[in-house]
């Protein structure tokens, strides 16, 4: 894992890459994306550039917030992975979940939602709407970026915080279709196959191998991503992994088994267009 360090007000470096014993406190970006040409890589990243990308904004927004938490490093999606090799993009894939659920802070940067001069306790009529109808609630990986960290918070696209997700769990509930008792941290062990599925369902990836690949977290699986492979072999290995690991759990403790849910209603249950 690689984090940015915040080195001043406007420069930040990626550390070496991490292992769990020697991660630091940190915070962590969820987004969606832009054009690929709009966002910051890894090897931007690496070579001093892409300050002139839109998605440069939300780096900048990440490191501030993180800094005004007491936070010296943060972790964005879209420049921390090197995706050019394949056997780190499948850890991340595997690893994303966890690294979610141990950020100290997960900010959620909405694109689509501008406050302006208003106050936004005053103008949350005015700008509920736009949260409700945010793109980020229809894209299949913020899925496990609102349920893993214990603490995630919400800014409008003009960084002005909205809430979080205590204070705002019955609209988020009624976007997403997602437990309360979830949205608070019960276990998703407690939820069955089909409840979890159905939160996925009208979310969306620009990958078709993502609609499966972005719900590993989810339920708890490791599975290594194999790009190529189309949606539905990916949803059958999901399914695989998913039986294996309902078989290790008692019979007593086990909420249900994906059989009950064969690889075919697990695809039609997310079966929606594609993006990030």
């Amino acid at each position: 894992m690689r984090l940015l360090e915040r080195q001043n007000a406007c420069e930040y470096r990626l550390t070496d890459n991490l292992i769990d014993r020697d991660i630091p406190r940190y915070a962590i970006l969820s987004h969606t994306w832009g054009r690929d040409t709009e966002e910051v890589d890894f090897e931007d990243m690496m070579a001093g550039s892409g300050r002139n990308k839109t998605g440069y904004n939300k780096i900048e927004f990440c490191g501030e917030r993180a800094a005004g938490d007491d936070l010296k490093y943060f972790w964005v999606d879209s420049c921390c992975i090197k995706k050019s090799s394949s056997a780190e993009l499948s850890e991340a894939i595997i690893s994303m979940f966890r690294w979610y659920n141990r950020a100290a802070k997960c900010y959620v940067y909405l694109s689509d939602v501008f406050i302006g001069e208003n106050d936004v306790q005053q103008s949350q009529s005015i700008w509920e709407p736009a949260f409700r109808a945010s793109k980020w609630f229809t894209r299949g990986w913020t899925l496990q970026e609102l349920l893993a960290p214990i603490s995630v918070e919400f800014f409008s696209s003009d960084c002005k915080r909205l809430g979080d997700k205590e204070s705002l769990k019955l609209q988020i509930q009624e976007i997403s279709g997602i437990d309360i008792q979830a949205l608070q941290g019960s276990p998703l062990s407690e939820f069955t196959i089909v409840e979890r599925m159905r939160w996925a369902a009208k979310r969306v990836t620009k990958l078709e191998e993502d609609r499966a690949y972005c719900l590993v977290g989810i339920f708890g699986v490791s599975m290594a991503a194999q790009y190529g492979e189309g949606r539905e072999s990916a949803f059958k290995r999901l399914r695989s992994k998913i039986d294996k690991a309902s078989d290790r759990k008692s019979p007593i403790s086990r909420p249900e088994r994906s059989s009950n849910l064969d690889s075919h209603s697990m695809y039609s249950l997310t079966n929606a267009t594609t993006y990030k």
